[in-house]
C-alpha cells in the first residue's frame, strides 16, 4: 500500500518519473521491516493525447523503527560514466536524533544503485541541492557544506551564506555556488568610506565559490550587491569566456515579486510579478525558439513571463503541484507540463496541461479526436512549407558554390597575368600551364605530349626554379636545424623521389662540405584540416600509371600516406632536418640548399624514364649570434585561447617529432575526460592556423608536444601524438592513464588507417602487374641468336602430304627427321635468351615491387 498521497516529480528524457513510498503486501514474519521505492516511467501518447505508463522499478529498504522520507529529487551527471541519471536523495531518522542519508541513482533499466550515504546530527532543511558527481550540498547555521561520490565524506567550505540562489556549471570554473552573504569589509574601508561601497551601504553582497578549485568568484559579474537582501532564487541563462573575461546572462525573482534579467552584471530589463513570494525561477525553449521563465510561487502558483521586445507576462495558472520543463511530444523542442491540484481524482498524471504557448496545446480531460482533421492538415501544411524552404537553401546554395568558382577563376588569371609580367620583365619565354593542370578535358582522344616537348619543359624548369620555389625558411628547434622549401603543386607533382641537400659554402679541405641530413615533405591543406606527414612520393592517378625503371625510392618510411589529385589545393613543403651542434663549430657558416629529384618523361609508349635533376632553392646564414638571439626560434604564445605561431614554426615542430597514434574506446562511459585532460592539466591551447591540432603549454618535457583528438562518436577516438621522444610519449600516457575510466581500451595503431593501407596495397599491385606486363614486352628482350634450321623457313610437315611419305621406308626416315626438327625447333622457340643487363634490371624491379606489396600486407595485418 502507499504511504500516504506524497509523490516526487521528475523529467528525464522526454518522461516523468514518478517516486512514491509503499509498504509491501502483509507477509508473515516480515510487517513493517521493509520499505519500498517505487518509480513509475510515463511517456505522453500522441494519439490519446495522455500520459501512459511505460515500466516500472522497485527499491526494497530495511525500515524497522525508521522513518524513511524522500528529501528531493534531481538529475545530476555520473563522474564516472559522464551520463546524466536521475538520483534520489533519501532521509532515514534513527535514535538519538541520528538522521541516516542515502543518495540513490535510477538506471535506464530501472534499477537503483546505492551511490553512498552519510550521517548527520541534525536534519538537513535549507537550500539542499544535487549536482555532478554526483554531490549533495546543503546550508546550515549559515555554512556551506557538501559531499560526493568521490569523497564520500563531508566537507565544510570556508564561506559564510545567510541564503544559496544558485547551483550549477560556469565555464572554466566547474560546478560554481551563487549565494549571499553578509559584507565582509577590508580594513581598509573605515567608517569615513562607509558610504563609498557599495557592500557597505546595503551590508550584504554576492560571491561564487567553486566547489572543485575551491575559488572565490566576485558576485558583480553576477549582479550588484544591491540586489543581493531582495533575490530569493537565480537561473543562469548563459556563461563563457570571452577576451579573458567571464561574461553571464541571468534572470533572478525577488521579494518585491519583479523578475530582473541581468546581462554581464547590469540590469537590462525588469517585469512586475502577479503573485506574491516568488520562489524558484527556470527556463524553456519552444518551437518557436521564444525563450520562456517559468516561475514558482509559495502559494502554488505559477506564471510564464515571455522575453521579446520587453519582459511580460504571457500566461498563469493557480493550484499547480508540479511544474516540469522537457521535449515530452518528441518534437524537438521543450514544453511545460504543469501538474493541477485535483482532491476529487487520486490517480497520479489525471489532470495536468502541456503547452508551450504555441503549437503544443493540451490538456486533460478534452478529446481530441474531432480536432485529427485539422492536424493532419497542419501537418500537410508545414511539410510542403519545409520542402519550399529546403529548395529555396539548395538554390542560395548552388548561388554560393558558383560565386565561389568565379572567384577562383578570377584569382587565377591575375596570378597567371602576374607571371606572364614577370617573365616579360626578365626577358624570359612564358610556359602557359598545360590542360591537366587548369582541369581542361579534350573533346577528342588524349594525346601525350611528345618527348621533345617535355624535355624542352625540363630544361626550362632548371633554369628558372624561381617559378617553382614558393619560399625558402630555416627554424631552430631544440638541437636540430630545419630547413624547409615550399613547392608549387604542378611542380612537386611531376616529381619522384625529392629530397634537399645542404652543403656549405665554405671551402674546409678537412671536412666534406655535404651536411647528412634526413629529410620529410609534409602537406597542409589549405583548410588547414589536417595534418599529413610524409616521405614517400606522390603517386599519380592510377588511370594514368606509368612505369619508372630508374627510380628508387631510398626515403625512410616513417609516415606512410598517398598524396593523390584531391589535394591539389595543399602547399607542398620538403623539409630537411640535421643536427645543429657541428654546425655551430664554425661559429658561422653559409650553406646551400639544393632540390634534388628526379623528373618523369615518357619513352617506349607504356614506359617512363626519370631524369635526375638539381635546382638551386638559395642560400642560408646561420651564425651563434643570431641563435643566441633567437631570430630563428620558434615562436608559440598563447593569445586569446589560441597558440599563435606561423605556418613554418608548426611545420618545424612536426618535422623535429616522432608521430604516435592512439585508438581508446570506450564501452562502458563516454570520453569527455579526454578533452578535459588536454585543456586542463596538459595546457593545450589550439593553433591558430589549425584548430584541430593543439600545442601543449606546460612546463617540463612534455613542452611543445602537439596533440590531434578526434572523436568518432561518443565512445571512441583516435589521439595522435607528435612528440619529441619516447619519454615525452610514456609521460603523456601516464597522466592520460589517471584521468581515462578503468573500462577504457587504448591501443597504438602502429600502421596506420586501414582505407589508406588498402588503398596503397592496390596501387603496389597495379603498379606490380605493369612491370610484369612491360618486362615481357620490351623491344630490347629480343633474342641474341636467331637459330637456323635444316629445313626450309616456313616448310613444315602439315604442307607435306603424309601419305606419300609413308609409302617407302625412307619416306618414313624422311617424316621422323622432319617430326625430331620440329621438336627441337620448338623447345628452342620457347628459351630465347636476353641481355643480362637488361634481365638483372627488369628482376630488380620486379623484386621491389613484390618487397613493396609485402610490406604493406604486413602492415595491413598489423593494423
Amino acid at each position: 500500500m502507499l504511504l500516504g498521497k506524497q509523490e516526487h516529480f521528475l523529467s528525464y528524457n522526454g518522461e516523468v518519473l514518478i517516486f512514491q513510498l509503499s509498504k509491501p503486501k502483509d507477509v508473515e514474519g516480515a510487517t513493517d521491516k521493509t520499505m519500498n521505492l517505487c518509480v513509475r516511467r510515463m511517456s505522453f501518447n500522441r494519439d490519446t493525447k495522455l500520459f501512459v505508463q511505460k515500466s516500472s522499478g522497485l527499491f526494497s529498504m530495511r525500515a524497522s523503527h525508521l522513518k524513511i522520507e524522500i528529501i528531493c529529487c534531481s538529475c545530476a551527471t555520473d563522474s564516472r560514466t559522464g551520463v546524466i541519471l536521475p538520483c534520489i536523495l533519501m532521509k532515514k531518522k534513527k535514535q538519538n536524533n541520528v538522521f541516516r542519508y542515502l543518495l540513490l541513482l535510477l538506471h535506464g533499466s530501472n534499477q537503483f544503485e546505492q551511490s553512498f550515504y552519510f550521517k548527520l546530527d541534525y536534519e538537513l532543511k535549507e537550500d539542499i541541492r544535487l549536482f555532478t558527481g554526483p554531490s549533495v550540498l546543503w546550508r546550515h547555521a549559515n555554512k556551506l557544506f557538501y559531499i560526493s561520490s568521490d569523497t564520500c565524506t563531508v566537507l565544510s567550505a570556508p564561506v559564510q551564506l545567510s541564503s544559496v540562489v544558485w547551483t550549477g556549471e560556469i565555464a572554466d570554473e566547474g560546478t560554481v555556488v551563487l549565494g549571499t552573504g553578509t559584507a565582509c569589509l577590508p580594513e581598509s574601508e573605515d567608517e569615513d568610506e562607509f558610504s563609498t561601497s557599495d557592500r557597505a551601504v546595503w551590508g550584504s553582497e554576492f560571491f561564487g565559490y567553486a566547489v572543485k578549485t575551491q575559488k572565490m568568484l566576485t558576485g558583480t559579474c553576477f549582479m550588484p550587491h544591491a540586489y543581493s537582501r531582495v533575490v530569493s532564487s537565480v537561473y543562469v541563462c548563459k556563461n563563457e569566456i570571452s577576451k579573458k573575461q567571464l561574461r553571464i546572462s541571468l534572470v533572478a525573482v525577488t521579494h518585491k515579486n519583479q523578475l530582473i534579467w541581468f546581462q554581464d552584471g547590469l540590469p537590462k530589463g525588469v517585469c512586475e510579478l502577479p503573485y506574491e513570494k516568488p520562489c524558484s525561477v527556470k527556463t524553456a525553449v519552444t518551437s518557436s525558439s521564444d525563450l520562456l521563465f517559468i516561475v514558482s510561487f509559495a502559494s502554488g502558483n505559477t506564471c510564464v513571463v515571455q522575453r521579446r521586445d520587453s519582459l511580460q507576462v504571457a500566461s498563469k495558472w493557480q493550484k499547480v503541484k508540479s511544474v516540469l520543463v522537457d521535449d515530452f511530444t518528441g518534437s524537438g523542442s521543450e514544453q511545460l507540463l504543469l501538474l493541477l491540484k485535483d482532491d476529487s481524482n487520486t490517480e497520479v498524471l489525471s489532470t495536468f496541461i502541456l503547452t508551450d504557448l504555441g503549437e503544443v496545446n493540451y490538456a486533460s480531460g478534452i478529446n481530441y479526436k474531432h480536432d485529427a482533421p485539422a492536424a493532419e492538415g497542419l501537418q500537410e501544411n508545414g511539410l510542403l512549407t519545409v520542402q519550399a524552404l529546403e529548395t529555396r537553401l539548395q538554390a542560395g546554395c548552388t548561388s554560393v558554390r558558383e560565386l565561389q568558382q568565379h572567384l577562383r577563376l578570377k584569382k587565377k588569371v591575375i596570378l597567371e597575368s602576374c607571371r606572364a609580367l614577370i617573365d616579360l620583365v626578365e626577358e624570359r619565354t612564358h610556359i602557359l600551364p598545360t590542360a591537366k593542370e587548369e582541369g581542361l578535358v579534350s573533346l577528342w582522344d588524349d594525346v601525350e605530349n611528345p618527348p621533345h616537348s617535355l624535355s624542352k619543359e625540363t630544361s626550362l624548369a632548371s633554369k628558372v626554379p624561381e617559378h617553382f620555389i614558393e619560399k625558402l625558411w630555416q627554424r631552430v628547434v631544440g638541437d636540430s636545424l630545419v630547413v624547409g622549401v615550399e613547392l608549387t603543386a604542378s611542380f612537386y607533382l611531376s616529381l619522384s623521389d625529392v629530397s634537399l641537400s645542404l652543403v656549405m659554402d665554405q671551402d674546409f679541405s678537412l671536412i666534406s662540405p655535404i651536411i647528412k641530413c634526413r629529410n620529410k615533405i609534409i602537406k597542409l591543406n589549405k583548410a588547414f584540416s589536417a595534418f599529413s606527414v610524409s616521405s614517400c612520393q606522390i603517386e599519380p592517378p592510377p588511370k594514368k600509371m606509368k612505369l619508372d625503371l630508374h627510380s628508387k625510392n631510398d626515403l625512410k618510411k616513417e609516415f606512410p600516406k598517398r598524396c593523390s589529385q584531391v589535394q591539389l589545393d595543399g602547399a607542398k613543403t620538403v623539409i630537411a632536418v640535421t643536427s645543429l651542434s657541428p654546425l655551430l663549430a664554425f661559429h658561422r657558416v653559409c650553406c646551400v640548399v639544393l632540390l634534388r629529384a628526379k623528373k618523369q618523361k615518357r619513352q617506349n609508349d607504356s614506359l617512363q624514364e626519370s631524369k635526375n635533376i638539381t635546382v638551386l632553392c638559395g642560400k642560408i646564414l646561420l651564425s651563434l649570434e643570431d641563435i643566441s638571439n633567437g631570430k630563428y626560434s620558434v615562436k608559440m604564445l598563447r593569445d586569446n585561447s589560441y597558440c599563435t605561431g606561423s605556418m613554418e614554426d608548426i611545420l618545424a615542430i612536426l618535422a623535429v617529432s616522432v608521430r604516435f597514434s592512439f585508438q581508446i574506446v570506450s564501452s562502458g562511459c563516454t570520453l569527455t575526460p579526454v578533452n578535459s585532460w588536454l585543456l586542463g592539466e596538459m595546457e593545450c591551447t589550439p593553433f591558430k592556423e589549425c584548430h584541430d591540432s593543439i600545442f601543449c603549454h606546460k612546463a617540463g618535457n612534455v613542452y611543445g608536444t602537439v596533440f590531434n583528438w578526434t572523436l568518432k562518436n561518443p565512445f571512441e577516438g583516435v589521439l595522435t601524438l607528435f612528440c619529441r621522444n619516447l619519454t615525452v610519449l610514456f609521460q603523456c600516457l601516464h597522466s592520460l592513464s589517471r584521468v581515462l575510466p578503468p573500462s577504457c581500451d587504448v591501443k597504438l595503431l602502429r600502421s596506420g588507417s586501414k582505407s589508406i593501407l588498402t588503398e596503397q596495397l592496390a596501387l603496389a599491385l597495379e603498379k606490380e602487374i605493369l612491370i610484369l606486363r612491360s618486362s615481357f614486352f620490351s623491344k630490347e628482350s629480343k633474342a641474341e641468336n636467331s637459330p637456323t634450321w635444316g629445313n626450309e623457313p616456313g616448310k613444315k610437315i602439315s604442307d607435306v602430304p603424309v601419305a606419300s611419305l609413308l609409302d617407302s621406308e625412307e619416306g618414313v626416315q624422311q617424316f621422323r627427321k622432319k617430326l625430331q626438327n620440329e621438336r627441337e625447333e620448338s623447345v628452342l622457340s620457347m628459351n630465347q635468351t636476353m641481355n643480362g643487363a637488361l634481365y638483372q634490371e627488369i628482376a630488380l624491379k620486379i623484386a621491389e615491387a613484390q618487397l613493396s606489396s609485402d610490406m604493406i600486407v604486413w602492415r595491413l595485418s598489423k593494423s
